[in-house]
């Protein structure tokens, strides 16, 4: 199974704009390097933006939301039930993201994608129920192909409303009890992985809750070893729909020439996953921190990615994204606001 729109090749970086940005770099009044990462970053939102100058004003966060069947294995410290209650909360705006949302005058927009338990019509929410949520995948397939196609397109249309709002930054966040279970599962087969180092507390598991995810992986890997070589196959035998919206959305933001901040562990390996199904995307991705859970270190290696924070951060829905985008704009705004030598009058060495 592959929808010939995923493999479609990713819009090309700018060079010229590269080329332009890394030359206004020596001009500033600043010993060349100086700023560090901070230099190469705004080099990096050039090419993407198509712009020497590049800016970061038009923030789009989009929190896709989706149960797991598997959480019935016990790999969570909360009920199935806190998936929708948070859809409340962010529809209220009281969740962590919802706060940075405001403070970052980002635009947000939440996706139920599937919860078991179903919530009254809500402002800022878009019901799009797949299911109540997946199918415990330590006893078939976690979706449908039905299943897995929808929430890829979900993935893809929010990102062309996105692209369609003038977005110059995508976000994407989760929110779904049982998802560090489906994430780890996923990483473990694309790396091929022992359970063991990919499992992690989650939302709070002991070593004992840690040990019997890890227990719970390894049944459902070696329940669908045979079919697992190919990235949307493991997809939709041990995601979810959260996770297979976030992946679709960030192959549609590369087509796009949208660039794309990635969040936390969960978030991490839907990039995964869209590195696997269309390469070069990943061209258009930056890493907004290193999460607590300990596997998201592993899956970060895998992708060569440097992460701009890491300040233990396991939250998900987005928000070490959200909190990384100060820097970025930083980073512009240095690059943008900062005098050249000639504009200083000052002599062309510091």
């Amino acid at each position: 199974m592959n929808p010939d729109w995923l493999s479609v090749p990713p819009a090309p970086l700018n060079e010229m704009a590269r080329l332009e940005a890394e030359q206004r770099q020596t001009r500033l009044t600043k010993p060349p390097g100086a700023l560090g990462r901070l230099e190469q970053l705004a080099i990096r939102l050039a090419a993407m933006q198509g712009a020497p100058r590049p800016g970061l004003n038009r923030i789009q966060i989009s929190v896709f939301a989706a149960d797991h069947g598997v959480a019935a294995e016990g790999v969570s410290a909360f009920p199935q039930s806190v998936t929708a209650e948070m859809v409340r909360n962010f529809a209220r705006g009281g969740a962590a993201i919802s706060v940075l949302a405001r403070e970052l005058g980002a635009s947000l927009e939440v996706l139920n994608l599937g919860t078991v338990e179903e919530h009254e019509p809500l402002d800022g929410v878009l019901l799009l129920r797949l299911g109540p949520g997946t199918s415990n995948f330590t006893n078939g397939p976690a979706m449908s192909t039905e299943q897995l196609t929808h929430a890829l397109h979900a993935g893809r249309h929010s990102a062309e409303r996105a692209r369609l709002a003038g977005a110059q930054l995508f976000i994407g966040g989760e929110m779904g009890i049982g998802n560090s279970t489906s994430a780890a599962a996923l990483a473990c087969a694309l790396l091929d992985a022992p359970p063991a180092a990919l499992a992690g507390p989650g939302t709070g598991l002991d070593a004992r809750g840690v040990a019997r995810k890890a227990e719970v992986i390894g049944r459902a890997l070696a329940l669908h070893r045979d079919h697992l070589s190919d990235p949307l196959e493991a997809l939709r035998r041990l995601g979810g729909f959260e996770i297979a919206a976030l992946a679709g959305s960030y192959i549609a933001c590369a087509h796009m020439g949208l660039t794309v901040l990635v969040d936390g562990f969960i978030a991490t390996v839907a990039a995964l996953v869209a590195t696997r199904c269309c390469h070069g995307v990943e061209n258009w991705f930056l890493y907004s921190h290193t999460s607590a859970e300990p596997g998201h270190a592993r899956v970060l290696a895998a992708l060569d990615a440097r992460p701009l924070l890491d300040l233990g951060m396991r939250l998900g829905e987005g928000s070490g994204a959200a909190v990384a985008v100060p820097l970025l704009r930083l980073a512009c705004a240095l690059h943008n606001e900062m005098a050249t030598f000639t504009e200083a009058g000052v002599s062309g060495k510091i």
